[in-house]
């Protein structure tokens, strides 16, 4: 299940990627399909394994191209251990709202992103994530460790992205069909198990079906609804190259001083 869409990134064979909160990996697993390089870059280590057990597996079954390659590093989004200018592209899905820095997160996304690069960042968007937070004070922080720390509006993520050096250029929802299932978990505790609650387990099977199969009745649902009901917010960012320029400016500068 992807968010970002790789037309609007701008992926082409041998680019090299940034997939920051990689989790269990899906966003890589497609770069490495595309025959891009990706560095697929999470906190949990159990996460990194998991995506190195599966590519192997890809590189067994032939589902990666001669281009791509891939590789793992457990790294802090505030903090990355990355030179500047590393990546032709950056994936950072789902992360933002759980960092309380945020505009330092920004700050390191656009310093390892080179001059024309572009960026996609998603996070939960307002309308579906604000249901959650009222049906719930166990779905988000303080009463969850890790959990989400704000909510975004559009506006103002754009805002953020602007001021940490990125120019936003495009943006849309995605996953409308998730929106009612959070709103279920959140209605009968985010924290139970799925299979406590029928209509939750039903819907859920449902998503899985969704996703295994793709048909065309939930690919129209999900043009049509996203827009409104859309669980994600993803928007896409270029790096100017001037921006580049004045940051080296400013860098020689200070060690001149």
């Amino acid at each position: 299940m992807l968010t970002v869409d790789y037309g609007r990134l701008g992926l082409k064979p041998g680019d090299r990627v940034l997939d920051l909160g990689c989790g269990f990996g899906r966003h890589a697993y497609e770069v490495l399909r595309r025959g891009a390089a990706v560095v697929a870059c999470d906190l949990g280590i159990d996460d990194l394994r998991q995506v190195r057990g599966v590519v192997a597996a890809m590189y067994l079954d032939g589902e990666i191209p001669e281009t791509a390659s891939v590789g793992t590093a457990g790294g802090d989004a505030t903090s990355m251990p990355f030179d500047d200018d590393s990546f032709d592209h950056v994936i950072a899905s789902e992360v933002l709202e759980h960092i309380h820095d945020d505009d330092g997160a920004l700050a390191e996304l656009t310093r390892v992103l080179r001059p024309g690069g572009t960026l996609a960042v998603t996070v939960p968007a307002h309308l579906p994530e604000r249901i959650c937070w009222v049906l719930s004070e166990d779905y988000h922080a303080p009463n969850v460790v890790g959990g989400h720390v704000r909510i975004y509006r559009r506006s103002e993520l754009n805002s953020k992205m602007s001021a940490a050096g990125l120019v936003p250029v495009a943006s849309h929802r995605a996953h409308a069909l998730h929106s009612p299932y959070w709103w279920l978990r959140c209605a009968v505790g985010p924290n139970r198990p799925i299979e406590e609650s029928r209509l939750v387990s039903l819907y859920h099977r449902l998503l899985t079906w969704d996703i295994v199969t793709a048909p065309r009745v939930t690919r129209l649902a999900e043009r049509l609804l996203s827009p409104v009901l859309g669980k994600s917010l993803v928007v896409y960012a270029t790096k100017t190259v001037s921006e580049a320029t004045v940051r080296s400016a400013r860098e020689l500068s200070h060690v001149s001083a």
